[in-house]
C-alpha cells in the first residue's frame, strides 16, 4: 500500500508515453489523464497509515526504500503540485501552441523520480531517482524549441546539472570507500562507531553529496543557473520546478543530514553561512528584477535559505521533519498559485511578464488581483497566511536549537523581501492600466486552480505543527 502511489505514477507515466503515439490523443486529453493519475495517487498516499519508519519490501529491495510520515507529507505535496501544474498547463497551452501529449508524460515521469527521492535510503537509489527527475525536467524546460531563451536555459541547466550528478556519484564512491556501504542505515552505524571527523573519505564524500543537493536546491553559491532557467521555461514548468523539485530535494537532503548527530554537527557551521548568504543574495537579485518570473526565481533562492535554517535547527533524534514539510506545503501553495494565475493572465506568448504589464489589474480583474495579492503576502510572511506560520515555525525551531543569530537574520531577510512582493501589489492596485485584460480566458481550469490554492493558503495556516 505504501508503494502504491509510486507504482500508480510510474505506470501512468508509461501509459501516457505509449498513448502519445496515437494521433487521436490530444494534449487536452493528456492533461486530464495526467491530472487523474496525480489525483488517484494523491488519494492513495493520503489514505496510507504510517507510524515511524516503514521499510518497504525489505526482502526484495533490501532496505533501499523507507516510508515515513515525512516522506508521506513530501509525496502529498509533490502529487498536489503535479495536479495543479497539469490543470494550469491545460489553460496555458490554449494560448501557447507548442504542446504535445508527451509533455504530460514527462511531467508524470518527473513526479515518479521525485516520489522515489523522498523514500530513498541508499545513495545509488538517490542517484537513479535524481536522474529520472532531472532528465524529464531538462526536456520540459526546453520544450518550446522555437524559443531561443528556452534553448539557452536548457543548455545551462543540462551542463550544470550534469556536474551536480557527477558530484553526487563521486560523493557516493567516497562514502562507499569509507564505510563499505551506500545504505543510509549502514552509514549511520559506521559514523556512530568510528566518528565522522576521523574519516577523511567520509568527509569528502558527504561534501560532494551536499554540493549536489545544494545545486539542485539553488542555494548559494550554486544558485547562478536558477534565474535564467526559470525565465526560459514555460510558466507551468517554472512553477513545477519551484515547488515539486524543491520538495523532493529537501526531503532527501534532510533524510541524509539526520543520519547521525555528528554528521549534522560536522556541517552545521557551513550550512549556517550558506543559509545566510542564500537569503541575502537571493534578496539582492530579486530587488533588481523587472520580470516576474525572474523575481520569483530569485525569491525561490531566498526560500531555500529559510529551509536551510530548518535543516540547521533540525534534531537528529526522533526526526519527524514536520517544520520542513509544513514550510514546503505553505511555499508550494503560494508559489503554485502565482504561476497558475500567470498561466492565464500572461496571455499568448507570455506577453505580460513584467511588473509594469500588471499595472491596473485590480480594476479589470479584481478577483485575480486579490488572489495574486494573497499569494504574495503569504510568500512575504504576512499573517494570517500559511507563509507566516511556516516562517514562524522555522524561526521558533531555530531559537529552540540555540541558533538565535540565524533566526534574527531570517526575520531581517523576510522584511527585506516585502519590497519586491509589495511592489507588484502596488502596481496592481495603485497604478493606471497600460493595457487591457479584456481577452477571454480559453479555459477555466487555471482560474479555478488559482482560487482553490487561495483557500489552501488559509487552510494550511490553521494546521497545527508540533516543533
Amino acid at each position: 500500500m505504501l508503494l502504491m502511489p509510486l507504482i500508480i505514477v510510474g505506470a501512468g507515466a508509461i501509459l501516457l508515453m505509449l498513448s502519445s503515439a496515437y494521433q487521436k490523443l490530444t494534449h487536452e486529453m493528456a492533461a486530464y489523464g495526467s491530472a487523474l493519475v496525480f489525483a488517484v495517487a494523491f488519494l492513495v498516499q493520503l489514505s496510507a497509515c504510517i507510524t515511524g519508519n516503514a521499510v518497504l519490501f525489505s526482502g526484495a529491495f533490501n532496505g533501499l526504500l523507507v516510508a515515513s510520515s515525512f516522506s508521506k507529507a513530501a509525496g502529498l505535496i509533490i502529487l498536489a503540485c503535479g495536479f495543479f501544474t497539469a490543470m494550469s498547463s491545460h489553460t496555458y497551452f490554449k494560448q501557447n501552441d507548442f504542446c504535445s501529449p508527451e509533455y504530460y508524460s514527462l511531467m508524470v515521469f518527473a513526479a515518479s523520480g521525485m516520489l522515489l527521492l523522498t523514500m530513498a535510503q541508499e545513495l545509488i537509489t538517490v542517484f537513479i531517482a535524481l536522474e529520472i527527475m532531472s532528465l524529464a525536467i531538462y526536456i520540459l524546460v526546453g520544450y518550446d524549441r522555437k524559443n531561443v531563451i528556452s534553448t539557452e536555459a536548457v543548455l545551462k541547466y543540462l551542463m550544470l546539472g550534469a556536474f551536480a550528478g557527477a558530484f553526487l556519484t563521486m560523493g557516493a564512491a567516497f562514502v562507499y570507500g569509507a564505510t563499505g556501504s551506500t545504505k543510509f542505515v549502514k552509514i549511520a552505524q559506521y559514523v556512530a562507531a568510528h566518528g565522522f571527523m576521523q574519516t577523511p573519505a567520509l568527509i569528502g564524500g558527504s561534501f560532494f553529496i551536499l554540493v549536489a543537493f545544494l545545486f539542485k536546491a539553488a542555494a548559494f553559491p550554486f544558485h547562478a543557473w536558477v534565474v535564467d532557467v526559470y525565465d526560459g521555461a514555460s510558466v507551468p514548468v517554472t512553477g513545477y520546478m519551484a515547488t515539486g523539485l524543491k520538495t523532493a530535494i529537501f526531503a532527501v537532503f534532510a533524510n541524509f543530514l539526520v543520519l547521525d548527530a555528528s554528521l549534522q554537527s560536522g556541517w552545521i557551521t557551513y550550512l549556517f553561512y550558506i543559509a545566510v548568504f542564500t537569503m541575502f543574495v537571493g534578496n539582492l537579485i530579486a530587488i533588481g528584477q523587472q520580470s516576474l518570473k525572474r523575481m520569483l526565481a530569485a525569491s525561490g533562492i531566498v526560500h531555500t535559505g529559510y529551509l536551510l535554517i530548518a535543516l540547521v535547527a533540525v534534531s537528529t533524534k526522533d526526526f519527524t521533519g514536520s517544520v520542513i514539510a509544513y514550510y514546503l506545503a505553505a511555499y508550494a501553495a503560494s508559489t503554485l498559485g502565482i504561476f497558475c494565475a500567470l498561466s492565464y493572465l500572461g496571455g499568448a506568448g507570455e506577453k505580460r511578464s513584467t511588473f509594469d504589464d500588471f499595472k491596473g489589474l485590480a480594476k479589470s480583474r479584481p478577483y485575480s488581483a486579490a488572489a495574486v495579492s494573497v499569494f504574495l503576502l503569504s510568500m512575504a510572511g504576512i499573517p494570517p497566511t500559511a507563509g507566516f506560520m511556516g516562517k514562524f515555525y522555522i524561526i521558533t525551531s531555530a531559537i529552540e536549537a540555540g541558533q538565535v543569530t540565524l533566526a534574527v537574520l531570517g526575520i531581517v531577510s523576510s522584511i527585506i523581501s516585502m519590497w519586491y512582493y509589495l511592489r507588484l501589489i502596488i502596481n496592481m492596485y495603485f497604478c493606471e492600466a497600460e493595457e487591457q485584460f479584456g481577452e477571454a480566458v480559453p479555459s477555466n481550469l487555471a482560474p479555478i486552480c488559482t482560487f482553490v490554492l487561495v483557500v489552501c493558503v488559509f487552510a494550511i495556516s490553521l494546521y497545527p505543527v508540533v516543533i
